[in-house]
């Protein structure tokens, strides 16, 4: 969504409330103070009331640090604090669906971070209650707000690089390729799910959606886990902690996967996504091929989108483009091409999109459907990897 907001007038304060504050809870606190700075003609902006975190003194120094009113161990006081309207859900992954649900059967909007829980049942039952509950909700795929992604994304829509015959989306990151890497939820089934799948594929799945304007309708895909064991903690952890001693746990989800992609369009995408690529930190991008052209970006150099289209089949330049004020919201950010925007602007936008939600009643960026709809292809390439089939995927 472009633009800076939604109408004139004074704007309407909206009490926040943040469950978990590991760093993406950091993130959010911080996108709400400053989204008045990007958006200053917003209906509806942000008031820090609440936070929630389980570790001990974790929410008080939050609170002290980012102006809180009220700090909490007990993500449940926020859904009966009658100033909290929007709750921003930051927890690991199993327990998005019970607070998720709860948020919007409290009453409250929410943005929450991908993959929304941990199966696509658990994605639509967070659907289901804020559909049911008539309150608004946003989901944290942040990477399609970048603008050259948004730029990229209007040139495949507008057809300028012909029709689109294949693409590669990969996300490739060293996070975990330290074996002394602690043991967290992030390694468990039953609370990291199907590891590097709703980790880091959920944003490659989400962006070609996303870019390439289609759907997903079968998968063939390959996982493998590289580092089988891993030691536990003996305290709390942030973060991707190291650790020399602890009682050693079995890796129950992927550290690695590989999977070919059938879109609705005919298109075929190639999707690679690990957490133990040594060598490689937030390799995270597209090459989208046409019959006309081609179009490539790498989120480490998240301003460039390189673009090569025009009349001729073979030895056709590729001009690199410094997006500006006319590519997405970087107008917002920066007042001229090739000054730079972070990860962090990113999430900016998604607080934006929240509050804008809220003011028009409808959902604007990314949301549930899309949760959902990626949670699907994810639920399908966990079959395929475990059935060694291609698998169909699930409509409507």
């Amino acid at each position: 969504m472009g633009g800076n907001g939604t109408g004139a007038g004074a704007a309407r304060p909206i009490g926040v409330g943040v469950i978990g504050f590991g760093w993406m809870g950091r993130v959010h606190a911080q996108a709400h103070a400053r989204v008045r700075h990007h958006f200053p003609d917003l209906e509806v902006v942000p008031r820090l009331v609440a936070i929630a975190d389980d570790v001990p003194g974790r929410a008080e120094e939050a609170a002290d640090r980012f102006g809180f009113a009220r700090a909490t161990t007990d993500w449940r006081a926020l859904l009966t604090d009658p100033e909290v309207e929007l709750v921003s859900v930051t927890t690991p992954n199993w327990l998005h669906r019970e607070i998720g649900v709860a948020v919007a059967e409290a009453g409250r909007h929410l943005w929450i971070e991908k993959p929304v829980g941990l199966t696509a049942a658990d994605a639509r039952a967070v659907a289901d209650a804020v559909a049911a509950a008539g309150v608004q909700a946003v989901v944290g795929f942040n990477y399609r707000n970048a603008p050259a992604v948004a730029l990229a994304r209007q040139l495949v829509a507008d057809g300028a690089i012909g029709r689109l015959t294949h693409a590669r989306f990969a996300f490739l990151s060293d996070y975990a390729a330290a074996p002394e890497g602690a043991f967290t939820w992030r390694y468990e089934r039953a609370r990291g799910g199907s590891g590097v799948l709703g980790d880091l594929a959920s944003h490659a799945v989400d962006l070609a959606r996303f870019v390439l304007g289609g759907e997903v309708t079968s998968v063939l895909a390959d996982t493998a886990v590289f580092l089988a064991e891993r030691l536990r903690p003996t305290g709390a952890t942030a973060g991707h902690t190291l650790v020399t001693d602890g009682v050693p746990g079995r890796v129950e989800n992927d550290d690695y996967v590989s999977a070919l992609l059938r879109l609705s369009s005919g298109a075929r995408v190639v999707l690679e996504a690990s957490r133990v690529a040594v060598g490689e930190q937030n390799a995270y991008g597209f090459e989208v091929h046409g019959t006309d052209g081609r179009l490539a970006w790498d989120f480490r150099r998240m301003g460039e989108l390189q673009v090569s289209r025009g009349p001729a089949p073979q030895d056709q330049p590729v001009s690199t483009v410094l997006v500006g004020p006319g590519a997405g919201d970087y107008a917002a950010f920066q007042p001229g091409a090739a000054n730079a925007m972070g990860f962090d602007d990113l999430k900016v936008l998604e607080a934006r999109d929240a509050l804008v939600s809220i003011a028009r009643g409808r959902p604007v960026g990314a949301g549930l459907r899309d949760a959902v709809a990626t949670a699907v292809v994810l639920d399908a390439l966990a079959a395929s990897a475990e059935s060694a089939r291609r698998v169909d995927v699930p409509t409507g």
